[in-house]
């Protein structure tokens, strides 16, 4: 029986010349180091590069798995989870035994509250390598491990329109519509009357787009219901996301009585028992788990949750780079009951600079399951050496 052999950690800050969602308040493109910015009116950090968490495992038979979490801000955090506490207990187990050890490395800081955060970030990147690892010892792709795929195609949205303006926004979105994709998911959040404008200029655009608005957390619950209920008399509007504060189970609940109009809600949340309060409360009518954040196992038991609810998974996908782009899409195909996945353009050209083969599709054509074991992708390991910075402990 094959066993865990060595476990490498990877911290990897890559430069691009367009950033995540475009540029800063103050017109400038984050394409130096600049540190670490709030990028006003949202809250939360983002950087100047595209980083990413990446872990390479390696069985004593030679076999190897990759696996990656959305890290989108200090990966060296996370990283050193996965050094420190995760490695040194998963040296020598099975190679094959994913759910096991995805239960014994959770109950290793259980107790002490880190289910979330940084932890869990650090165990879903173990968690999609031991994945990767199984289905290629086994010759067989994860979404077949999972349990067989629904579609070998995902239906997907572009996310973002980084533009300066509506009139470019609303270029854009034609353009976008000129290749045969009609959905598209807004970054708003900059006030109801603001948001409203830019709906109006993109639907205008092109009588066959749809919409959806991500709202990036920033609205007090009767400015987020007076922003549903305008959008959901637009009647071209796919889902509202991310209303309300991402602890207020119960606004989004609230909110949700209000309105016809999905509230979706997921990227925030890590892990089964956050989903099932949240969807035992009807807080939200799209769930949407990230597989860089939950793992794949974790991401399974989370879509079995919905699926009990009868709410519809639409995969979370901001920065993740190759490796959790590609477990992104075996998590979708998985799943039954899955609308449409997240297709977002910048990091989309960034992240097949991490493997061999580009990532193939886009949200005109849908997203084809990377071909062959595991997660189908061949991370270029020389590239991630030469570029990352490796974490011992």
């Amino acid at each position: 029986m094959a066993r865990i052999a060595d476990v490498r950690v990877y911290a990897l800050k890559l430069p691009h010349d367009e950033a995540y969602l475009g540029r800063l308040d103050d017109g400038s493109d984050l394409t130096e180091d600049r540190g670490y910015v709030v990028r006003a009116p949202w809250r939360s950090l983002y950087s100047a590069r595209f980083e990413t968490l990446l872990v390479h495992v390696t069985a004593d038979d030679g076999s190897e798995g990759w696996g990656e979490a959305l890290a989108p801000v200090g990966p060296e955090v996370a990283g050193h989870a996965v050094a420190a506490l995760l490695r040194p207990a998963l040296l020598g187990t099975p190679a094959g035994a994913v759910r096991p050890a995805w239960h014994r490395l959770r109950d290793l800081m259980r107790e002490r509250g880190h289910l979330t955060g940084h932890q869990a970030d650090a165990l879903a990147a173990v968690d999609i390598a031991l994945w990767d690892l199984a289905g290629r010892r086994a010759g067989l792709s994860v979404a077949e491990l999972l349990g067989g795929a629904f579609r070998t195609v995902q239906p997907a949205y572009v996310s973002g329109l980084p533009r300066d303006t509506d009139a470019e926004r609303a270029k854009l979105a034609a353009e976008w519509a000129g290749r045969g994709a009609y959905r598209i998911k807004l970054h708003l959040g900059r006030g109801v009357d603001a948001d409203l404008a830019t709906v109006d200029a993109v639907l205008a655009a092109d009588e066959r787009l749809r919409v959806a608005v991500d709202a990036h957390w920033a609205y007090a619950p009767a400015d987020a219901a007076r922003l549903g209920r305008e959008l959901q008399r637009r009647g071209r509007v796919l889902f509202l996301e991310a209303p309300l504060a991402p602890e207020d189970v119960e606004g989004h609940r609230d909110l949700q009585r209000r309105l016809d109009l999905p509230v979706a809600v997921g990227e925030a949340l890590r892990n089964r028992y956050e989903f099932a309060h949240w969807l035992g409360r009807r807080a939200l009518a799209l769930a949407q788990p990230d597989a860089g954040r939950t793992g794949l196992t974790e991401a399974l038991a989370i879509a079995e949750l919905a699926a009990a609810h009868h709410v519809p998974v639409a995969p979370h996908h901001s920065t993740g780079l190759g490796v959790a782009t590609a477990a992104g899409l075996h998590f979708a195909a998985a799943v039954a009951d899955m609308p449409y996945f997240e297709y977002q353009p910048t990091t989309w050209q960034v992240a097949s600079r991490v493997l061999r083969t580009p990532l193939a599709g886009g949200p005109d054509t849908g997203i084809p399951l990377p071909a062959g074991p595991g997660l189908g992708v061949e991370v270029d390991a020389e590239f991630v050496v030469r570029h990352a910075q490796e974490i011992t402990g």
